[in-house]
Order: C-alpha cells, then structure tokens, then sequence
C-alpha cells in the first residue's frame, strides 16, 4: 500500500458497490463542471474492493418493487447496468416473480407503475395461466397455486465481485484513490460539528466531506459518530412509537447446488430468467419426506444459473439489534448456513421444477449469504448524517448490490443539486410520517 495523503476533499469508506459507484460519478461530475480532481477523491476500505456484502451478493438486478420510490432508483440503476454489460458482467436474461392470490393486488400495482414508467414487464394473472405461462419457459414447471406472474424484461442479475472490480476499474481510470487494509478508527470534530479528520490505522485524514458506504457496518460507523441507535418514528396512522432501534442485523440465508449450468436452460437453451416465487402450497422436504411449512404458511425461495450450477436462497434470520454483530467475523464470508437452510431451498427448487427433484444431494456446502443491517423501516436512508454538515449516509438496508445508480445521485447531491430520487430515503421521515408503504411479501424488504 502506498502512502496515504495526510488530508482529502472526499474521503469514502467503504469499497463496495455504493462507495465505488459514488467515487465513479463524483469524479465525473467534478470533471463535468470544471474541476481540478488529482487527490481530490479517496476511497478506503479495511479489507478489498468487494470483500463485504457486495462481493458474496446474489447479485440479482430486478426492479420487483412495491415502493415506487424504490422503483425510481431501480430505473436508474439498470440503466448504468445497460451502459456496460460487459465491464459490470450483467446479464440481462430478464427476472420473473410468482406469487399467490394474497400478492395479486402488489403486482398488479407494481406491473402498472412499471407500464408508467416504460420498465418493459409481462403481467400474466389466473392461477391457469400463470401455470402455462411457465410451462412455456420451462416444459417441467410443476409448482402450482401462483395467480400472479411478473416477467421484467430488462432485468437479470451480475456476478457479483467481478461488478466490483469493474466500477472499480473504472473510478481508477477517471483518476480516483483505491486504497485497501486502511480501517476506520473514529472521527475528529470541529465546533460546528462537522467532522475535521477521519482516524484510521494508518493516521488522520483531514477531510472536507465524507461520504459513508460501509454495507453492513454502517451500524459500527453510526456509533462512532456518535449518533443514536434508537429513534422515534411517526407512524403512517399519525401514532409515535418512541425507541424503535435504529439497526437490526439479519443473515442472509443463500446457497447454491453444483450440477451442469447446462441442465438449466429454459425450452428454447437460453439462459433462464432469475426466479422467486411465494408459495403456501404444501413444501415437502427432498430430504424427509415431512412437510416443512405449516397449513397455509408463506414460503419462498429465489434462484438464477450460476458458474457452477444454480444459486439462491431464502427469507432471512433476525439476529437483533446488537452493533456488535461482525458481518465479517462470523458470518461474510466465512459463514456456512445450516442444513434447515439447504433442506427448504432444494426442496423449493424441486417443488418449482422437476429436474430439481433430488438435488439436496447436490446442495454445495460453501460460505455463502453475509449479514444484513437493516434501518427501523427496512429501507434505505441515503441523507446527510443528522446534526453533521459534510458526512453522508449510505446505509441500503440490504437492498444494496442492485443498486448501482445510488453512488450517481449521490455524486449530484455532494454537488450542491436535489435529488427527487434519493429525497424518499431522507433521515426525516421517521419523525415526519412519511413512510414507504409496506406489501405483502414474507421478505423484510419488502
């Protein structure tokens, strides 16, 4: 590692997709209008480019939103996917989501602000039709029970490190600082609260903005700039529920199964489109033969072809509210889930499709899945740090990898412009009440 500069304009922690898409585009605006850049932009990260949550994410790009606000940032998100395929390793074999009759009226809503918005989808609805519509991509769909189908043309999915390094190789191009093994210790403050340097293990750095993308230690970042864990919220019916927990971590429960990607390719040999489908149809184990859902219960699995086979995964597991959760400690990317895990999502996948019948015995036991943080309403905050001037917040709440258009509207906001993109995410709207409306989806981001 080279030395590091003793102060900085903009100083970026973290080197996942959200710091690296940040540092690309705000050396493009600062080019844009004009300006010197050289130094100007750092990018520091404790471990590697993609060595958090961004490089061990699914990787799936979709806009399956029930939030229109989250919608917004998905349009402009797959729109710089589109820009390079080939650099960011997208593959645009679209997304489609299955659901039962309890989600018909949320696609329904989703499908029509997607037509709105010229986000090219299919809404297929009937529990029939639904069935022949997946006959026709794949000949052994056998999972019964779904009434509304969501085929997204445009979306796909990324592999996921090799994303990273190509934001990365671009920011480098533009002329912006990659700097690893560099760990954020604390923060120096001035009297306006503004933060004056960022302590690291290799000494200050005297900043003029910072701009936070640490993924699942945005937690950790949170309390060292002394900031509260636990807020009050203004509920949409007008109640304030005081104390809520600002943070609560989740594991990310994924997986993957080790067979020939080429026995997994829809009716016409294409690549298939990723899928998640909510079922409450009966979900009996590859492995047992017991039913592992209760009478009714919501399930669901979601999965994409892969290197080696197929890849996916399942509802998280809440671990609490605890900043102490290491997401890279116990969990990304060391962490194995268990066989509760590989029992319900092979036999997910065999449920959906009849050449996945059997493949528990395929399950691949790697580190796979990571921790999540997610915020008090599961939703992103993209703002300025409450009550600090020049450090922004870039906390995803989980729904980070996808969303690569996140870093350009930042770079706009760190140039002085509103963004109407980003304005949904604001700090504010816990105590102002204007909250994202929540679907009915078994999934906490939903």
């Amino acid at each position: 590692m080279s030395e590091l500069p003793r102060a900085v304009k903009y100083l970026i922690i973290g080197a996942g997709v959200h710091g690296l898409s940040t540092g690309w585009h705000l050396v493009r605006e600062l080019k844009a209008r004009g300006r010197e850049t050289g130094d100007d932009i750092l990018i520091v990260d404790k471990t590697d480019i993609a060595a958090g949550a961004s490089g061990i994410a699914c990787g799936v790009v979709r806009n399956f939103y029930f939030q229109p606000a989250m919608g917004a940032i998905m349009n402009e998100s797959v729109n710089i996917w589109e820009s390079d395929p080939e650099a960011f390793h997208f593959h645009q074999c679209s997304y489609i989501a299955v659901v039962p009759q309890t989600q018909d009226k949320d696609v329904e809503s989703i499908y029509e602000r997607q037509a709105s918005e010229g986000y090219e989808s299919t809404l297929v609805q009937g529990e029939q039709k639904v069935f022949d519509y997946m006959r026709t991509v794949f000949p052994d769909w056998r999972a019964r029970g779904l009434t509304s189908l969501l085929h997204e043309h445009r979306s796909g999915f990324a592999f996921n490190k090799p994303a990273m390094l190509g934001i990365a190789g671009k920011a480098r191009a533009e002329g912006v600082r990659i700097e690893t093994g560099v760990q954020v210790t604390g923060f120096d403050f001035q009297g306006d609260g503004s933060v004056r340097a960022v302590q690291t293990n290799q000494g200050p750095i005297e900043v003029e903005q910072v701009i936070v993308g640490a993924g699942p230690w945005v937690g950790q970042v949170w309390e060292m700039l002394g900031l509260p864990n636990k807020i009050d919220v203004l509920g949409a019916d007008g109640a304030l529920h005081k104390d809520q927990e600002m943070w609560t971590y989740w594991r990310l429960l994924e997986g993957a199964i080790q067979i020939d990607p080429k026995l997994y390719m829809t009716a016409e040999g294409k690549m298939p489109p990723v899928f998640h489908f909510d079922s409450r149809e009966p979900l009996i184990s590859q492995k047992s033969g017991k039913q592992l859902n209760p009478e009714n219960g919501l399930w669901g699995v979601y999965w994409k072809q892969d290197t080696h086979g197929v890849q996916g995964g399942a509802a998280p597991e809440n671990l609490g509210h605890s900043a102490e959760v290491d997401p890279y400690g116990t969990a990304s990317p060391h962490y194995v889930v268990g066989d509760d895990f590989a029992d319900l999502w092979t036999s997910g996948l065999a449920h959906a499709i009849g050449r996945f019948e059997g493949c528990y015995e395929a399950y691949h036991r790697v580190p796979s899945g990571g921790i999540g943080c997610f915020t008090v309403d599961s939703f992103p905050i993209f703002d300025y740090a409450p009550g600090i001037p020049n450090v922004y917040v870039v906390a995803d709440s989980n729904h980070g990898f996808k969303m690569i258009g996140v870093g350009k509207e930042v770079a706009r906001v760190l140039m002085g412009e509103h963004s109407s993109v980003l304005h949904p995410f604001r700090y504010s709207r816990f105590a102002e009440g204007d909250l994202h409306p929540v679907s009915n989806s078994p999934y906490p981001w939903g």
